[in-house]
């Protein structure tokens, strides 16, 4: 029995926009509200994190992601509507791809 395996990402003239990691690192930061809080829960530097999502915002033609700094409740992180959005289609892409990759592998376990 074989499985098809692989990995969706997005690129665009900047090289990656949107993949796995990406998606995970909104969800969390949707999650948790906050971008040390998001990196923190999925084990990665609150640096690398940053990076990613200085590198989403800049290739994106609007920003996914809002930061907000101090206040008296400290700052925040935020997915915007359009961030969102596009969570919500890399999702249906990755589904719509796992389904076709699911239908296709029944020609090499014949």
């Amino acid at each position: 029995m074989f499985k098809i395996k692989s990995r969706i990402w997005l690129e665009g003239s900047d090289g990656i926009f949107l993949g796995e990691g990406r998606i995970s690192l909104l969800h969390a930061i949707h999650k948790e509200g906050s971008l040390s809080k998001a990196a923190k829960s999925l084990n990665m530097s609150y640096k690398k994190a940053w990076n990613l999502i200085d590198a989403i915002n800049k290739s994106a033609p609007k920003p996914m992601v809002i930061k907000s700094t101090g206040g008296a409740n400290g700052g925040g992180t935020i997915v915007t509507s359009y961030g969102l959005k596009q969570i919500e289609q890399f999702e249906l892409l990755k589904k719509r791809c796992w389904d076709f990759m699911e239908k296709e592998k029944l020609i090499f376990n014949e």
